[in-house]
Order: C-alpha cells, then sequence, then structure tokens
C-alpha cells in the first residue's frame, strides 16, 4: 500500500480482546450439558452454504452422530429459513443432535469453552476458537483467514461428507482417549490488540513527533 515499514504496528485483532473480557465473566451453560460426554458445536449460516453444500454438512452430521453416541453435537439453528427447514428436515428426531435457538454471545462463548470440537462456516469462530484451544473443521472451500490454517488452528473441509467425518472422527478419537493436545499459538492476537493500538495512535499523534506532524496534519 505504499505504507513504511515504520509506520505500521501489527496490533492482533481486537475480537481476542473482547473474548478474553468475557470471560472474565460468569458464564452459564445456556443449555444442559452431561458432563460425562463429549460436546462437537455446529454453527451453518453462510448464504453459500445454502443448498447442497449444506445438504452435505447434515449428511456428515447425521453419519457423525450415528457413530459416535457418547457425543452430543449443538447446533443452534439460524433463524434464515433456509438454514432452519433444511436443518430440521435432515436433523430432527437424531437423540445425540440438539437443534436450539440462536445464543446471545455470552452463551455461545460458555459453549465453544466446553465443547471438544466445533465444525463451523464462521469467520468470527475462526478468529475466537483458537484463543479457546478448541479445534475447528472449516466448513468451507476457502477462508478469508488463513493465518488460523496456517498456525494449525482450523481445518478447511469444505462440505464433502466423507472429508467431514473423517477429519471429526480423528479429533473426537483423539479428545475421548485424552491425548494431550498441544494447542497452536493464536495468529490473530495475545488480547492485548486495543492497549497496542491506544499506545500507537500515542506515539504517531503525540506534539513534536516526526510522525505526529504527518498525520494530524
Amino acid at each position: 500500500e505504499g505504507i513504511s515499514p515504520e509506520h505500521v504496528l501489527m496490533s492482533g485483532n481486537t475480537v481476542v480482546d473482547a473474548l478474553l473480557d468475557t470471560l472474565r465473566e460468569p458464564l452459564p451453560l445456556p443449555i444442559t450439558v452431561d458432563p460425562t460426554r463429549l460436546l462437537a458445536l455446529v454453527t451453518l449460516h453462510r448464504r453459500e452454504s445454502f443448498g447442497a453444500r449444506a445438504g452435505g454438512v447434515f449428511t456428515a452430521l447425521r453419519h457423525l452422530a450415528a457413530r459416535n453416541a457418547d457425543v452430543d453435537f449443538v447446533y443452534p439453528v439460524h433463524p434464515n429459513p433456509n438454514v432452519r427447514r433444511a436443518a430440521h428436515t435432515a436433523l430432527d428426531g437424531i437423540s445425540n443432535v440438539r437443534l436450539i435457538e440462536p445464543l446471545d454471545y455470552h452463551g455461545y462463548v460458555a459453549l465453544m469453552s466446553r465443547a471438544s470440537l466445533i465444525l463451523t462456516d464462521s469467520g468470527g469462530v475462526q478468529e475466537e476458537a483458537p484463543t479457546l484451544g478448541v479445534p475447528i473443521l472449516v466448513l468451507r472451500n476457502e477462508t478469508e483467514r488463513p493465518e488460523g490454517v496456517a498456525a494449525g488452528c482450523a481445518t478447511l473441509v469444505g462440505t464433502d461428507p466423507r472429508v467431514i467425518i473423517r477429519a471429526a472422527s480423528e479429533v473426537l478419537d483423539a479428545r475421548r482417549q485424552r491425548r494431550p493436545r498441544v494447542a497452536p499459538p493464536n495468529p490473530f492476537g495475545d488480547g492485548c490488540a486495543a492497549q497496542r493500538i491506544l499506545h500507537g495512535i500515542w506515539r504517531l499523534c503525540r506534539p513534536g513527533s516526526v510522525a505526529g506532524e504527518r498525520y494530524v496534519a
């Protein structure tokens, strides 16, 4: 962009700051969860996921639920009728798949914190889950957050049921067997982004500084 490196501050993402602030509050779970069972949290809401792609995800969830009777699959269903109708048609009546109403942020963070695995097409969740050390399967063919994939925090699985089932089974087997897992460092920040931004603005704009004269003018 033609900006000199000395005028670029890498702050990290303020979403991590907000998440860590939220985690300092009491976060009761929004639903009753059996502490002896694994929990897989699912979200699917992007328009590009409608139709056949969502159908592939729901096929994978049906197979995973049948193969993993000790896992609860919790899916806060988006209110868009294209999602809601398809989700209920495909998943209603499966004992270990719980279709629930959309959650507020605190409730969703509480469930993310409890989850053993997250399957999602959300961009924001790709930034938040690494802070919690929860593995993510990204239900998309590409992501605008490739840092998470490169760091090993997220895996792109698309919407092919075979790929989703294989990747989810690997994660669930590892969690079931309590294999030690070292969470990769979060590439999106450490919770100090806002502080770095504040200090950066102060350095750039304080009276008398060369940078300040340039930017204030």
